[in-house]
């Protein structure tokens, strides 16, 4: 798999220190074979739960084609109580393949590692700034007011 998040997976691998093992790169060499990924924030119809290192690959694969993300803000992390838990807020800059939109999107992650991977990760983002990457915001914003006078 080509990987399309690199400054994505360095901020992470930063964050998270110690508590991942290993070497590699990519995104998917921080995550458990069975890890939970999840997205509360998703929009009808998009992916709002993806299960295995399996289903994260052709995720990510999939994204490559329609959003770059080029770098990261310096995320807060807040430590919690349980060891195994950490929650980060940052930002990711990007833009759309197809529209040339500005991607520009915050992230709140709620992060659970085991053994030096990542088991599970709670991604909130706001599914309207993927839109108006991905569609043109011209497009996004005339449907919202549509709908609005409806």
């Amino acid at each position: 798999m080509t990987e399309s998040v690199p400054a994505f997976t360095a901020m992470l691998r930063n964050v998270l220190g110690a508590r991942i093992s290993g070497t590699g790169d990519s995104f998917l060499d921080l995550v458990a074979d069975d890890i939970v990924f999840e997205f509360p924030f998703a929009f009808p119809g998009g992916t709002s739960r993806l299960e295995g290192s399996a289903q994260i690959a052709a995720h990510l694969e999939s994204l490559a084609g329609m959003i770059t993300l080029d770098r990261m803000s310096t995320p807060v992390v807040y430590e919690t109580k349980d060891p195994e838990t950490i929650i980060i807020e940052v930002n990711g800059f990007g833009k759309g393949v197809q529209t040339g939109e500005p991607y520009d999107q915050r992230y709140i992650c709620v992060i659970r590692t085991r053994n030096g991977r990542i088991v599970h990760y709670i991604d909130y983002w706001n599914p309207l700034i993927f839109l108006r990457a991905l569609r043109g915001s011209a497009k996004v914003d005339a449907f919202l007011k549509a709908d609005a006078q409806d």
